[in-house]
Formats: structure tokens, sequence, C-alpha cells
């Protein structure tokens, strides 16, 4: 846990209040002037240029959020060995990942930040690893027992590196989902679940009233919502999260752009107000960010937006 002994804990926080999340890494990182037009996408700048990587959540740090999501959504052993990085070191890429946030955290505490900072290990889909696309689609042919088996070695290497939470991100469907609620079983540190979804479907087409209910008795699990989607689809989603599981909700959209898999672009006017977020808190959401294309500033507009009921 980033702070001190008093600092507490993400779940304590959500039962008690708001807590800002900060916005796309990647976006971050290009503004900076990286190149991430790459497999590895951002996680290649943990082997490259990690201090870009602590620069840019110290950014949302700074900027208002209280939860940075590291580095690790594109980082699996199965992607750096297409790289020729072997397992010690991918396994130290990845703990590296939850430092450089650390660090990012500790360096805004002592710029003068003083609420509480958390660290959120983020574990991206299948998908992410083929880097295709297909996070977008899921039903990749493969069964839950073989994702269970591609996702539990990395959420053990993160979990060992101490994050405060596991963030189970862009989950296009339900077997990965389901996965995901065995993988984390054991390991000691709580996560939320968060699917990426069209309308009131996953990205497969499955009913999301379903999606949600299956991690409604997961004791692991310490929120249940959804990112990497329209803005426009998170608010209906939210209130059903929040019905369907009983838990706090968390939900961090992008900004209305639609991203081309085929040329690597975003397409299309921002949708992404900051304005919104006053309805998915009534809705339910306690846990509220930003995901692709959305930076700092929009994320400084979330804070200032919900002042007081933050944590």
């Amino acid at each position: 846990m980033t702070g001190n002994a008093s600092t507490p804990t993400l779940a304590a926080a959500l039962a008690a209040g708001t807590v800002v999340l900060d916005g796309g890494l990647s976006n971050q990182l290009e503004s900076a002037g990286h190149d991430l037009s790459d497999e590895l996408w951002s996680a290649r700048l943990l082997a490259e240029r990690p201090e870009a990587i602590t620069e840019a959540h110290l950014a949302y740090y700074l900027a208002g959020a209280s939860v940075a999501i590291t580095a690790s959504y594109q980082a699996t052993f199965e992607g750096f060995a297409r790289r020729g990085i072997d397992r010690p070191e991918a396994e130290r890429l990845l703990a590296l990942s939850v430092r450089l946030a650390h660090d990012a955290a500790r360096r805004a505490q002592e710029a003068g930040v003083e609420r509480p900072l958390w660290v959120a290990a983020s574990a991206g889909p299948y998908g992410a690893m083929l880097a295709d696309g297909s996070e977008y689609r899921g039903r990749y042919g493969l069964g839950v027992a073989e994702l269970e088996r591609f996702h539990r070695p990395r959420l053990e290497a993160l979990a060992a590196a101490a994050p405060d939470v596991l963030a189970l991100e862009t989950v296009p469907d339900t077997d990965e989902a389901t996965a995901l609620l065995r993988a984390v079983r054991g390991l000691g540190v709580p996560a939320w679940l968060s699917y990426t979804i069209d309308g009131s479907r996953t990205r497969a087409g499955q009913p999301l009233e379903g999606a949600f209910a299956l991690a409604a008795d997961a004791d692991e699990i310490i929120a249940v919502g959804v990112n990497c989607c329209a803005p426009q689809d998170a608010a209906p989603a939210v209130e059903l999260a929040a019905r369907v599981t009983g838990k706090p909700v968390v939900v961090y959209p992008n900004s209305g752009e639609s991203w081309q898999p085929a040329s690597h672009s975003w397409t299309g006017p921002t949708t992404f107000t900051p304005s919104q977020v006053t309805s998915w808190h009534t809705a339910g959401a306690r846990l509220i960010g930003g995901c692709c294309r959305v930076g700092p500033q929009s994320i400084a507009s979330i804070a200032r937006t919900l002042g007081a009921e933050t944590v």
C-alpha cells in the first residue's frame, strides 16, 4: 500500500466514498514523444524507458488521480518471449511496472499530494497479447481452462510485486472473465473486474447482466464495471453493475473516438466530458477515471467535479 500505515485499503476507501482513477497511459506517453507503434505497446518502455512511465503516472497523480494503473496491460510472458526476453527478465519487468507506479506515488507525496494513493496492476485480456485488436472481439477459440493457464502466472508475478489491487481490465467476454476470476483466487491481492462493452453487451455479444453476475459472489473482487468503451454506454452499464452485484462500480471509458486496428489510429469526435461523471456517480460508480485518449486535464476535471465525494 502506498503511503503510511494509516492509509486505508482501496476497498475501505470505496466503501467510504469515491476514488479517482487515472487516464490513458499510452496517450500520455505518446504526448511526451514516445513511439508506441509496437506489439508490446507501452510495455516496451518498461525495458527501454522506464523513467518515462514513472513520469506519466506522476502526471496523473498530480492532476488529481488517486489510483495509477501500471504499464503491464500488454506485458505477458508470451509477448516478451517473441521479443527474445526470457522468463526471469519478463518477471522482472512485470514487477518493475508496479514499482514504477509506487515510485510515482512517492514523488507525488513528496510534491505535496496529501490524499491516499494506490497502485493497480493491470492485467489485460488474452487478446492484448495477440496485438491484433481481438480484445475487442473476444471468442479466441480457447476454453476457460486454457485462459486461466495463460493468466495465472502473470497475475502471480504481479501480485508478488505488492500492488494495492489487480485491474482485470478490458475483458471482452464471459469465458475470459470466468478464467480471470479463477486465476485471482488465493493470490492475496484484491481485484476489480472491468468489461469492454458495446451497448448493453460484452464485445463478444453476451448480455451484461449475466457478465456482471459472475463477479457478484467473488470475495476477491472489490469493484465491477466497464472500461475502454464509448462514454455513452457507461451510465446504463454502471447502473446495471451496481444492481446485479451490489459492489462498488468501476468505470473508465475512452474519449469517444474509435480505434482502427488496421491503421493503429483513432478516428471520429471526442464525446467524453468530465461532467458525465455526475451521472455515473449517481448510478453507483465509486472508482471513476478515463481510458484511451483521456489525459491528465480530463482527470483533473473529474476530480474537481466529484469534489467532496472523493476519498
